[in-house]
């Protein structure tokens, strides 16, 4: 199944360990969608950064969380999938353009 490059990438992960990997390892992390295979990833990430080439792809499938508001409330958080993405060496991303 086909699906649009925007549909794939959800959003960026922001975080202090993932601007290290930015910063460091020029690596980039995404939260992106479940049914989405690191071909398509790859292939997402180099349509909506035409300037870049992705060397890598890691997957990693994050699970659902339970948590307890008050004494008998339960709150399940949805499981999500997480990408890191391997820029090749000169190439970066620019998350935050305008700010």
């Amino acid at each position: 199944m086909q699906m649009h490059w925007r549909n794939i990438i959800r959003r960026p992960v922001v975080t202090e360990k993932s601007n290290f990997m930015a910063d460091e390892l020029n690596q980039y992390a995404f939260v992106v969608d479940t049914r989405a295979n690191k071909m398509q990833i790859k292939q997402a990430v180099e349509l909506a950064w035409p300037e870049v080439s992705v060397e890598k792809v890691r997957v990693m499938n994050m699970p659902a969380k339970r948590s307890r508001r008050l004494r008998r409330m339960a709150i399940r958080k949805q499981g999500w999938k997480k990408a890191v993405v391997t820029l090749a060496p000169g190439d970066s991303i620019d998350l935050f353009e305008g700010v």
